[in-house]
């Protein structure tokens, strides 16, 4: 499997998985209704490992534009690699949030009020020197993190499930403003879906939103995969 197809199909299931955690504990009539905060960090935090770990050998499992950026930008990826890395992973971010769109199409339509929060990130107090704060220290941490795992001896495939613990640890400790994007992939594609297809009385995507989750989380992977490149 060539890897940008890798990187595809990873953060499809990536993204598919963790916004219907999102879906089962936000909209009506599911069975995991008024499952919370804690419920939505670990199903998330299980979403990314999962992938990672299948696609560590095809891709290095990035599934996060920002990451690969970042990575390129501090040397450790090929620039080439690049945009086809990142049409593979918003084309991923757009095909998994359909999946969930079509999977919970029934208690979309039937939920009232917003339903974004399915797809996309959002700040709780609307103020954006904050919000880019929040954005940009969370992905920092998660580039840093990520880095410092490759680089133990334990590299070995075993630190795979240490990202599963980077997402926990960011979703619980940093989740509560901004909702931790900290993939321009996992918001801007599903927000393009939520955007497109139909549900019903839905409200608009919140573009005005929309670039602090891609710029603010790609400009803080590049500070962490630079201070994590030069430290290691």
């Amino acid at each position: 499997m060539i890897p940008w197809l890798g990187e595809l199909i990873g953060t499809a299931m990536l993204v598919f998985l963790g916004t219907s955690v999102v879906a089962n504990a936000v909209l009506d009539d599911t069975n995991g209704n008024g499952g919370g905060p804690i419920f939505i960090t670990i199903g998330w935090a299980m979403a990314v490992m999962i992938p990672a770990i299948i696609f560590a050998e095809i891709s290095g499992s990035h599934f996060n534009p920002a990451l690969t950026i970042a990575f390129a930008v501090a040397g450790n990826f090929p620039w080439e690699d690049v945009p086809l890395f990142v049409i593979g992973q918003l084309a991923g971010g757009m095909l998994g949030a359909a999946a969930t769109w079509a999977f919970y199409y029934d208690h979309l339509n039937k939920t009232k009020g917003s339903r974004l929060g399915v797809f996309a990130t959002g700040a709780r107090i609307r103020n954006t020197p904050v919000n880019c704060f929040s954005e940009f220290l969370a992905t920092f941490i998660l580039a840093f993190a990520l880095l410092g795992l490759n680089n133990q001896p334990f590299a070995d495939g075993t630190n795979l499930f240490g990202v599963g613990g980077v997402i926990l640890v960011i979703g619980i400790a940093l989740g509560g403003t901004t909702g931790y994007a900290l993939n321009p992939a996992r918001d801007l594609g599903p927000r393009i879906i939520h955007h497109l297809l139909p549900i019903k009385d839905k409200t608009d995507s919140d573009w005005g939103y929309a670039w602090i989750p891609v710029i603010m989380t790609t400009l803080g992977a590049i500070v962490g995969a630079l201070l994590a490149t030069a430290i290691f």
